[in-house]
């Protein structure tokens, strides 16, 4: 299978949402259209399945930095703002 329609195969698929079962639910129907072969299954779903997730990861790592820009000019503290200063007043409890 060409990497241009394994990208539409994907795209169509909605990656966040691409589960195991769909992926094997989709090389089945290859099969049966004659665009895969059986023995080519397996490594049809891993490799899909590899896929999504490199491209779910890139996603969540873009949003993060999508909220923490927002959080910033928000001025909102962030989990790690939040950490620091929780670290800092136990110093401070500690040396009085």
């Amino acid at each position: 299978m060409t990497d241009l329609i394994e990208n539409v195969i994907l795209a169509g698929l909605g990656l966040l949402s691409l589960t195991e079962k769909k992926a094997k639910d989709l090389a089945k129907d290859l099969i049966k259209r004659g665009e895969l072969s059986e023995t080519k299954e397996a490594e049809f779903v891993k490799d899909i399945m590899k896929k999504a997730e490199k491209v779910d990861g890139d996603i969540e790592k873009r949003i993060e930095k999508i909220v923490e820009k927002y959080l910033e000019k928000l001025n909102i503290p962030t989990r790690k703002d939040l950490d620091n200063i929780e670290q800092k007043l136990d110093r401070l409890i500690k040396e009085k």
